[in-house]
């Protein structure tokens, strides 16, 4: 049978409509299938989390089981199960369970912000009392537990020597080393400063304070001040060079791994030298995160004390030479202030811990917009 005889006899067996206005009848009369089944209307999930929160305050509160938070912990609970007995009936399994995640989620980021948020808002309100000009220009000297005066200058003058010494000795080192394990190591020197730097990564910062007071100020500084142990600014720096080093090494180094490897090969194909790809293509390329990974650490040794108050000696007094006598820093202030008898001491140690977190986020946007127009980076 030929192929034409095949199509001729299917074609008869389909019936044709006869009526001039029957097919169009047909296909008006037939169901159309549902492309969207039943959903939540969009003030659901608001009046289930506004019923969840008044039930569980109506539970906790009046049995005085607990305070805010319970009630935020029995409400979240509260309102994922309404979440999910409310998109079942309506919407089906498949929807609750995905509601349900999709709640779960939130309120993880939720939970999450919240203590940040509670830090943040306590930091500003109680750390705001004592910002006016005498806490930014004067120092503790000569300051009693009876005088409501006294200011972090001295504090803040040392922060900002210590931190800029420390790194200005390791960005150098860190980012140099981490150059060498990525493009340069293959041997076990490669995987020697790997295990160490690991290891230095969780060391306590108590120390590398010991460190430095055995090393530098023990043995070393007696021999360049007539043998007097040299308690320093400088000392305090080399303590934070310890703690940001291992930090700035991984961060580089990960971020040189991030680098595609063919915008190396098409530099070598082009006969551009190995070093000069390294700081031409890879560098740039890498440097955003560079930045972060040196602002983290840079934020980390702002905010240590113990090293500080081993090798640096605190002190009330404004001193501006970071290589002679004792230095102050305002994690160190914070620390003694909040130990302090006084009734005003409080007060100093928040706007201090306020003025640290302000300087970091200052010294961070700084950095980014640096990098940001740098011409390496274009």
């Amino acid at each position: 049978m030929s192929v034409t005889a095949a199509r001729t006899r299917r074609r008869a067996r389909i019936p044709r409509c006869t009526h001039p206005q029957g097919c169009a009848r047909t296909r008006r009369s037939a169901p159309e299938p549902a492309l969207r089944g039943r959903r939540l209307p969009g003030w659901a999930l608001l009046a289930i989390a506004v019923a969840a929160l008044g039930l569980a305050a109506a539970v906790v509160y009046p049995a005085g089981i607990g305070n805010w938070v319970l009630v935020t912990v029995i409400a979240a609970i509260l309102y994922l199960t309404g979440v999910f007995a409310a998109a079942w009936s309506v919407e089906g399994p498949r929807s609750a369970r995905n509601r349900t995640w999709s709640a779960l989620i939130h309120s993880a980021f939720v939970l999450a912000v919240l203590p940040l948020a509670s830090v943040t808002w306590t930091l500003v309100a109680k750390g705001s009392r004592r910002l006016d000009h005498d806490f930014f220009f004067t120092s503790m000297r000569n300051i009693g537990a009876r005088d409501a005066n006294g200011g972090a200058y001295h504090a803040i003058v040392g922060t900002l020597e210590q931190t800029g010494i420390a790194t200005l000795i390791t960005v150098p080192l860190g980012i140099c080393a981490a150059i060498y394990v990525v493009e340069y190591g293959r041997g076990p020197l490669a995987g020697t400063i790997r295990f160490f730097v690991g290891v230095m990564t969780g060391i306590p910062s108590i120390v590398a304070g010991l460190f430095v007071l055995s090393f530098w100020v023990l043995v070393i500084s007696p021999k360049l001040n007539g043998g007097r142990p040299g308690y320093s600014g400088f000392a305090a720096a080399l303590a934070l060079t310890v703690l940001m080093l291992p930090t700035v090494v991984r961060s580089t180094e990960e971020m040189l791994r991030l680098v595609p490897a063919s915008l190396r090969e098409g530099a070598y194909a082009l006969g551009v030298p190995k070093w000069k790809t390294v700081l031409r293509i890879v560098l740039p390329t890498a440097l955003p995160g560079i930045v972060t990974g040196v602002m983290l650490a840079l934020a980390r040794a702002a905010g240590e004390t113990a090293p500080v108050l081993l090798v640096a000696g605190g002190g009330a007094s404004i001193n501006v030479n970071p290589f002679q006598d004792n230095q102050n820093s305002l994690a160190l202030l914070t620390f003694q202030q909040a130990g302090d008898a006084s009734r005003y001491a409080p007060a100093r140690a928040w706007s201090a811990a306020l003025t640290l977190v302000a300087l970091v986020l200052i010294l961070t946007i700084a950095a980014k917009l640096v990098a940001g127009r740098s011409p390496l980076a274009r």
